[in-house]
């Protein structure tokens, strides 16, 4: 586990069965963890559950362990075993569609169509933090980090009851 002086700990949950028998073949979860480090967080390695699996149960361990914000990436599309998003909607006390209405819009401009099948959400929970599910696509991860790289502080800043200063750019 990378320690750093940060904002806080963050969490990241890889769902796919692939990774789950191969970690090796897990491609977005340490550019999750990566972006997290970038913005100050304290991030383990990624935890790794099968489509289907103890998701709420996994993404319940981060909110316990006082993550303030968790990213799950994969099980959001429309296979039988995609089920991200009914396991970690009953987590969420407040949505916020508009994020995972900008991530499925930009994807349209890039993936196409297929964009549109992804069903994430993202919200806020009763204890404050932030959790928001990708698409298991490097596009739809890079998509979805691009827009939280313009929220992210101010999400948490709202939440938290904190002064607003934007990220310097470093």
């Amino acid at each position: 586990m990378t320690t750093q002086p940060t904002r806080g700990r963050a969490g990241v949950v890889v769902v796919s069965t692939q990774a789950a028998t191969d970690a090796a073949l897990d491609r977005t979860g340490p550019v999750i963890a990566a972006w997290l480090r970038e913005h100050d967080f304290t991030v383990g390695d990624p935890v790794i559950v099968a489509d289907g699996g103890p998701i709420a149960e996994t993404v319940s361990a981060e909110l316990l362990a006082d993550a303030r914000v968790v990213i799950t990436t994969g099980g959001t599309g429309v296979t039988p075993t995609d089920r991200t998003p009914e396991a970690v909607a009953p987590l969420i006390d407040l949505d916020l569609p508009g994020i995972t209405e900008e991530i499925r819009r930009r994807g349209l401009a890039g993936a196409g169509p297929t964009a549109l099948l992804s069903r994430g959400v993202a919200g806020i929970t009763g204890g404050g933090a932030l959790v928001v599910t990708l698409p298991g696509s490097r596009g739809g991860v890079a998509d979805g980090l691009d827009v939280l790289d313009g929220l992210l502080d101010h999400v948490l800043a709202q939440v938290h009851g904190e002064g607003h200063a934007p990220r310097s750019a470093s």
